[in-house]
């Protein structure tokens, strides 16, 4: 497709975590085979919540065996295990590490007994609607949401001038706490500010886990697209979303639909560039040649970066996308790689500003068919906002963790993900030259986006691809990564994928990226595409199972 991130830099990030201890001993890493323990120090816990008492407190590594899982995806998936020595009890999934072929879903569910060890918040801050957890990992933010009317300020304390009001039920990131954890550094809308713990309900995690932090607001003019505390609609009826797994291509000319029916796609993915004003029929060409041939389309639909901070933009989007869900697609992905400033406007880059127009799209496509499936916008795999800034890109684990904690899972069927820097089979976790950051790994996308909602909704793949070289010519310098890749090793990674996302129980969606595209230039579309030179398709021998 023309939308593709030219550079991809990743900055490894080693996150420490430090939990009071008194009161309860540290239990060592040994026991089970199903998970270890990711921080320093992890509560085990005597029911599924924070509210619960503390059984044991794990050390990193700490192996653990599996027994059930609880039900309640708003709260984050709590999973109850066994440690080696037969101590019991519940731990947050996202600070686990589970074994790549484990099936979490396959867990039975088990029921919450005995009572909280606190007391659970006032009727009046439970009123607020929740949102899914986002499981930001402890360090980096926990997700949270506003109890009760409360000041953000900037400094700790009722001494500080008050920025604004944020009303209840506001989703912010937790990123901090002052030295009494009597106040929480938080960002809303990417405004960064302090509250007083008491009016904050995190909805993972515990305050004092956030890294203690001495900062004075210095910035309080910038505006973003979408104002801190602004309302969020009510979402529509859903629809089926996707009932099934399967899996397909994005196609350029979609010259060769009966070598792609031939290694088993059901879906071709196409790429429409959204502009003011314009009617939703210019889709109808793509949809009539899909059906015609027998397949199911995606429709990704982007705009202008620039044009996202316009007023009335995102209505004008949503009108359009509406428009187009009436002319009976099958899905579609709103907009693509929204946390990188080549497709959202620099400085301007947000998860909750996203999530606005995430939900204004959502209930125009499902006013106008509600069979038509909505996939959020893919964010690009990157781990670049250390080097150019938070107003160029965030990484994309915090961004669609950001996605959660405003509440993006209400208004989509599918989450959106771009897997297309490996150059490892999709097996492996580990063994990557370049180090281990998740997005080198197509397990490593699969569980960080999958665990960023709880296992609220399952994670489509709307660009998966592998880049060869091989018959094209030497890759431009910042593709170099992929020099090495055969076509062979193209093929039998895409097949591989594809069975792993099969059989995961987490992925309902592969968009191999891509068919047929022929540009070889700064961007070597051409080294992703199946289609390789002479007319050949390796990839399509082997996902027939040939």
């Amino acid at each position: 497709m023309a939308v593709r991130t030219v550079t991809r830099l990743v900055l490894l990030i080693c996150v420490a975590i430090t939990l009071p201890l008194s009161g309860t001993s540290i239990v060592g890493a040994q026991g089970g085979t199903d998970a270890t323990v990711i921080p320093d120090q992890l509560n085990l816990r005597s029911g599924p919540g924070t509210e619960y008492s503390v059984v044991a407190r794990l050390g990193r590594g700490t192996a653990l065996t599996l027994l059930a899982r609880e039900d309640v995806p708003a709260n984050g998936l709590w999973l109850y295990a066994r440690t080696g020595e037969g101590v019991e009890g519940w731990a947050l999934s996202d600070y686990l590490d589970v074994r790549a072929d484990f099936d979490l879903e396959a867990l039975p569910v088990r029921p919450e007994t005995g009572a909280p060890a606190v007391e659970k918040p006032s009727p009046a801050a439970d009123s607020a609607p929740q949102p899914p957890a986002g499981g930001f990992p402890e360090g980096t933010g926990i997700p949270a949401q506003t109890a009760a009317n409360v000041n953000l300020r900037v400094g700790p304390g009722t001494g500080y001038r008050v920025i604004t009001t944020l009303s209840a039920g506001v989703a912010a990131l937790a990123r901090g706490r002052d030295g009494t954890a009597q106040w929480v550094f938080v960002t809303v809308s990417g405004q960064d500010g302090w509250v007083y713990a008491d009016y904050l309900r995190l909805l993972s995690g515990e305050v004092n886990a956030l890294p203690l932090v001495d900062t004075i607001v210095t910035q309080t003019t910038a505006e973003t697209a979408a104002p801190a505390g602004a309302a969020m609609p009510a979402p529509v009826t859903r629809g089926p979303g996707l009932s099934s797994f399967g899996y397909g291509g994005h196609v350029d000319s979609f010259a060769y639909p009966d070598l792609m029916r031939y290694a088993g796609m059901t879906w071709v993915k196409r790429q429409i560039r959204f502009s003011w004003g314009a009617p939703g029929n210019i889709a109808a060409g793509a949809i009539e040649q899909a059906h015609a041939n027998g397949f199911k389309i995606l429709l990704g639909i982007v705009g202008n970066a620039n044009d996202v901070t316009l007023p009335g933009y995102f209505e004008e989007y949503a009108r359009f996308v509406g428009e187009v869900a009436a002319l009976g697609p099958d899905a579609i992905e709103v907009w693509n790689e929204q946390n990188i400033d080549r497709e959202w406007a620099h400085g301007h880059i947000d998860p909750a500003s996203y999530t606005q127009l995430l939900a204004l799209a959502y209930n125009a496509i499902k006013s106008a068919n509600p069979n038509v499936a909505v996939i959020s916008g893919a964010p690009a795999p990157t781990g670049a906002e250390g080097a150019f800034g938070t107003d160029a890109v965030w990484n994309d684990d915090r961004y669609v963790r950001g996605m959660a904690a405003a509440g993006a899972a209400r208004y989509m069927d599918c989450i959106g993900a771009h897997y297309n820097e490996g150059i490892v089979a999709p097996s492996q976790t580990s063994g990557d030259p370049r180090g281990n950051y998740y997005t080198r790994y197509f397990w490593g996308m699969v569980n960080t986006y999958y665990s960023a909602f709880g296992g609220a909704r399952p994670v489509c793949f709307t660009e998966l691809g592998y880049l060869s070289p091989e018959g094209l010519g030497p890759l431009p310098a910042h593709y170099a990564w992929g020099a090495d890749t055969s076509v062979a090793e193209q093929a039998r990674w895409l097949a591989e994928a594809v069975r792993l996302a099969r059989s995961s129980g987490r992925v309902r969606l592969v968009i191999i990226w891509n068919v047929d595209f022929t540009n070889y230039g700064g961007d070597p579309m051409a080294g992703y595409a199946i289609i390789r030179p002479g007319g050949g398709c390796p990839a399509c021998d082997a996902l027939a199972g040939r």
